[in-house]
């Protein structure tokens, strides 16, 4: 049986690439288009690790980690941040909310199965 992630983000080119790489590596991918998606998708079913984006319409990266952090099923899912945004002091922010790692994008298909086989499995 192959573990199931979870990708947020609202740009479909993100999505479609991230979602292949991990397709045709076993994985199986349920897409959120933003952040208010993915919480009702992540408190509906238990996945194995959240990949989300920061910069997202009607609640953003950050949010979502924090209301999804709020419900006690997200106990143990690992989420990482997929985002063009580099700053210290949003990764502080991310890290305290419940997020395991940060990758920035563009991202390199190797780096990614990388993250997620060490955080997932």
């Amino acid at each position: 049986m192959s573990k199931e992630i979870l990708i947020v983000d609202d740009s479909p080119s993100v999505r479609r690439m991230v979602s292949m790489t991990l397709q045709q590596a076993g994985y199986a991918v349920t897409e959120a288009v933003d952040g208010a998606k993915g919480l009702e998708a992540a408190k509906s079913h238990r996945y194995a690790m959240v990949i989300t984006d920061q910069n997202m319409p009607n609640m953003t990266g950050l949010e979502f980690i924090q209301a999804y952090r709020a419900d006690p099923s997200s106990s143990g899912v690992p989420i990482i941040f997929l985002s063009t945004e580099s700053e210290g002091g949003l990764k502080e922010a991310a890290r305290a909310a419940g997020a395991l790692g940060w990758m920035v994008k563009p991202f390199e298909q190797e780096q990614l199965l990388a993250v997620v086989k060490k955080v997932a499995g």
